[in-house]
């Protein structure tokens, strides 16, 4: 059966949180440990060179004898001349309240039997020599020089504990901060991004078990909402295809009345809510994002459009590029700018211009007509409002959802469609799409 470190990880973020402070615990021990016993003060030696091998001839000239000490001392200069011995014998030992660390070590090889003293301050004994005065057991006393020993590292046991401390409560905050904030980005970007109309891949469900679950509960939520606007979609594009065959039979029961007059009027309403019926099935049909996207040109599109216009007696001027190719679905943008382009022109005339602008392909329908107010831009672009209050409803055109399909195609494309004023009069439909539209 495998295993790895992971499998052994609490699935929490609060046992994973303190997993790692009781693991930066750990470690910070054991690093306090290893310096300590790196950078402590050594014992003394026989062969260190300094305050221990000094000890060692200490013990030599106090164990030899009185009358003899002299020629040896004499001979342990020659032999060690870094120490400039001087035996004084049994005199009065000096006294001094000066302190340091290779004193210290003397003092702690050499033992109770043993004193030892600075004969003169030091400035920096770490980097001068010592003059030491050290009194043997039977009275007499010897002068020596110690040299100095290397430098004592600047960062002791303390300061690598405040260190590491600060080191690892950063990156314990650092940790903590991206394992919070990194799932609830992609939570935010899931959620900014989400459109029942397009199929979006689920958010993973891994990490800690919080974590996890919120992810599932997004992903839930997702597939409740996009299954409910697919529902509701399907129910009124049901309906409006039934009313198609009620509709029918209305119109030809129509031709056998007799008088012209109820006749006309019966046919109108039928018109009009034939037209209304058509123009719910194309925004619902719109609304849906099942076809799939090609490369094409857009700027020969438009300028079709401009074409198919003009052979209907209408003045629709192109302005752009000759050619612009792009990744998207070609009737559904198709059927958005001729409707923007029939909504211009009922206003006056019309101009048809393509641009990238930004990293976005920007398409923009400009007529010179009344305008809109900026109060009443917003609402324009929701369903079934019309921006000619005074216009009845025994108009068999324009049911306010021109534009509302239009935005629809636009997001479903990963762009969007505002209305801008024109100066001196009248307005601009824009529409911005990315560069690269899938």
């Amino acid at each position: 059966m495998s295993w790895s470190f992971r499998s052994l990880a609490p699935n929490r973020i609060s046992g994973q949180i303190a997993l790692l402070v009781v693991g930066a615990v750990i470690a910070i021990h054991l690093v306090i440990t290893a310096t300590f016993m790196l950078s402590r003060p050594r014992e003394p030696g026989p062969r260190d060179g300094g305050p221990g091998q000094l000890g060692t001839l200490i013990q030599v000239i106090d164990s030899a004898e009185y009358a003899g000490r002299d020629a040896l001392v004499a001979a342990l200069n020659r032999s060690f001349p870094s120490f400039e011995l001087h035996y004084a014998g049994i005199a009065s030992f000096p006294d001094s309240d000066a302190d340091d660390h290779r004193l210290r070590d003397l003092r702690r090889f050499l033992g109770r039997d043993f004193n030892a003293t600075i004969l003169e301050p030091v400035g920096d004994a770490n980097r001068r020599y010592l003059s030491v005065a050290i009194q043997l057991r039977d009275a007499a006393y010897v002068t020596a020089r110690i040299a100095p020993g290397p430098p004592r590292p600047w960062l002791g046991p303390f300061q690598m504990t405040i260190v590491f401390l600060v080191v690892v409560l950063a990156l314990l905050g650092v940790w903590a901060a991206r394992m919070l904030t990194r799932p609830l980005t992609a939570f935010a970007s899931a959620a900014e991004t989400f459109s029942p109309e397009r199929d979006a891949a689920p958010l993973p469900e891994n990490g800690p078990v919080e974590i996890r679950l919120a992810a599932a509960a997004l992903n839930r939520m997702r597939e409740r909402i996009k299954r409910l606007v697919d529902d509701r979609t399907h129910m009124l594009a049901a309906m409006g295809h039934d009313l198609r065959t009620p509709v029918t039979r209305l119109r030809l029961r129509c031709e056998l009345i007799e008088d012209e007059a109820i006749k006309t009027q019966m046919l109108r309403d039928l018109a009009q809510m034939q037209a209304m019926i058509e123009s719910a099935l194309a925004f619902i049909r719109d609304g849906e994002a099942s076809r799939s996207a090609s490369r094409i040109d857009l700027a020969a599109d438009l300028q079709s459009i401009c074409d198919t216009f003009a052979d209907m007696g209408q003045t629709v001027t192109y302005e752009g590029p000759p050619h612009l190719t792009m990744t998207a679905r070609s009737d559904e943008l198709h059927r958005a700018v001729t409707n923007l382009v029939d909504n211009a022109l009922r206003h006056g005339t019309t101009t048809l211009r393509l641009r990238t602008q930004d990293g976005h392909i920007v398409i923009e329908v400009e007529d010179n007509g009344p305008g809109i107010p900026d109060a009443q831009k917003a609402a324009m672009l929701e369903p079934f409002v019309r921006g000619d209050a005074a216009r009845g409803m025994n108009d068999t055109t324009g049911f306010g959802l021109g534009l509302p399909i239009a935005r629809t195609v636009a997001q479903a494309h990963g762009g969007t469609l505002s209305l801008h004023d024109r100066a001196p009069h009248g307005l601009i439909a824009r529409m911005a799409l990315p560069a690269k539209t899938s």
